[in-house]
């Protein structure tokens, strides 16, 4: 059996969350165009939704599969699906085409993330994570830095169509390199997928979402989602192979890692997709500079979460978490204070990297909390099941902060939809009347500041529940064994 080359495959890793990083800040800067050539305002939270729910729902499900089948051959498929609906969203000539398309993006993001980070779990002792998880964080800090203006530059002088086209040569590299240099032996056990779980999960979230995103018109999928949620839960308890184990709940480090997680990934996708919008539609700011109020955020992160990585060894989990926690309540309520057409940039991008920094230190110490809490042979669930609350966590902020922009448009019935979706075209609504823009505009900036304090109640949410987070001893010298079930070679 041949031996896994470490640093090969951890560039292989590298390139996969690169692409995920650079779909954040690249779309988000280009959005607001693509809703001036395609219309549909009134979808503009789908776009971010549909890509977030298809990967919330698949994640935990990929994070079982790679505890079954390994973590190889998941990987792979979930990165060929990605570029698959990279390709097809580039090619969307509407709307409605673009949101199916990035749905099946969603679908293959969903095996990305999670079995990336899980795979550095495996390759690496809990020494080396700790500093590899913090260095890994760097990619996140590259493509903060290269998005926004990768995105400006292909808006003005490409079309908005190549944002999703220069994943495929990304994508190409980072299967090469996993089919060549990382190994796995997989020893076969009895097995069996829990898809009564998965359909009852995925039910669930969907309608969680249309109750949440419907802002008062979709009330009826609240007590929908309930049951179904509910139903899953007593599923889950009596399945062999559990989607999510509900037993890795019952340590406090997992649990409220997850509801930590929800609040803080709210917050942060709230951010990246309402900050964009507000500095073009409310502000009149160009693309490159919406992407630029989020770059402070995105390249804080992974500054921060390298010192964490190493901090961590000798402070331990809880005052990086509480810390990284209580700096995202003040970031976003500086922001919520200061984002207003009179406020200097330079304080705006301050407050974003602030928030950045918090979540740098309490994201980080949180996962990996979560992966030395339970052994490899659920290494993988538990380390899905996490980035699925941050990721449903985002989904759900987004929804219900998308309801409440929608709904402050629909009050006045006097604005076109169709001068919204002008005043975020190129010509920034040239040959709309000015009191329509007037309005339109005062409209969308009610509706985006009650967003921005919506985004600082969810970290302090995340912050409340990083108070309770137990006092975790690091076990630092366990070495990858060889006896695990799937053990790297």
């Amino acid at each position: 059996m041949r031996k896994t080359h470490r640093p090969l495959t951890t560039l292989a890793l590298a390139l996969s969350l690169f692409m995920a990083a650079l779909e954040v800040t690249v779309v988000s800067t280009a959005m607001p165009t693509v809703v001036g050539e395609l219309g549909g305002i009134q979808s503009y939270a789908w776009v971010f939704t549909a890509y977030m729910l298809s990967s919330t729902i698949t994640v935990p499900i990929y994070g079982k599969l790679s505890d079954l089948y390994g973590r190889k051959p998941i990987l792979l498929f979930g990165t060929g699906l990605f570029l698959v609906g990279s390709i097809a969203s580039g090619l969307s000539t509407s709307m409605n085409m673009l949101i199916a398309f990035r749905t099946l993006q969603g679908l293959g993001a969903g095996a990305m993330q999670p079995v990336s980070l899980t795979i550095i779990g495996d390759i690496y002792t809990i020494e080396e994570r700790a500093k590899v998880q913090g260095a890994f964080s760097a990619v996140w800090g590259i493509a903060g830095l290269v998005g926004p203006l990768t995105g400006g530059l292909i808006v003005k002088y490409l079309s908005w169509h190549w944002i999703f086209f220069i994943n495929v040569p990304v994508g190409v590299a980072t299967s090469l390199l996993l089919v060549t240099f990382f190994h796995e032996q997989v020893k076969h056990r009895p097995q069996q997928l829990d898809y009564a779980g998965a359909a009852l999960l995925a039910a669930g979230v969907v309608a969680l979402l249309f109750g949440v995103q419907g802002f008062g018109r979709n009330l009826w999928a609240l007590p929908a989602a309930a049951v179904l949620l509910i139903a899953f839960v007593f599923v889950e308890r009596r399945a062999p192979e559990p989607v999510i184990p509900m037993s890795i709940f019952k340590q406090p480090a997992i649990a409220i890692s997850s509801v930590a997680g929800a609040c803080f990934s709210a917050a942060m996708f709230g951010a990246t997709t309402y900050v964009p919008l507000y500095v073009q539609a409310v502000l009149g700011g160009s693309p490159t500079l919406a992407g630029g109020m989020i770059t402070p955020m995105i390249v804080a992160w992974p500054t921060a979460a390298l010192f964490a990585g190493r901090l961590m060894l000798k402070t331990g989990f809880r005052p990086l978490i509480v810390g990284g926690l209580g700096l995202t309540v003040a970031g976003t309520g500086a922001m919520a204070l200061l984002l207003k057409p009179d406020s200097p940039i330079l304080l705006l991008q301050l407050a974003m990297g602030v928030f950045g920094v918090g979540l740098g230190f309490a994201s980080t110490a949180l996962l990996i909390a979560v992966q030395t809490s339970v052994g490899w042979e659920l290494r993988g669930v538990a380390t899905a099941s996490n980035m699925f609350f941050r990721t449903i966590g985002g989904v759900l902020g987004v929804g219900i902060m998308g309801g409440v922009m929608v709904s402050q448009l629909m009050k006045d019935p006097s604005i076109p939809i169709s001068a919204a979706n002008a005043l975020l075209g190129p010509e920034h609504g040239h040959g709309v009347s000015p009191e329509i823009l007037k309005t339109l505009s005062g409209a969308l900036g009610t509706g985006l500041t009650v967003n921005f304090w919506l985004i600082c109640a969810f970290s302090v949410a995340a912050f409340t529940a990083g108070l309770f987070f137990p006092r975790v001893s690091r076990n630092t010298g366990t070495p990858v064994s060889t006896g695990d079930a799937v053990a790297p070679h």
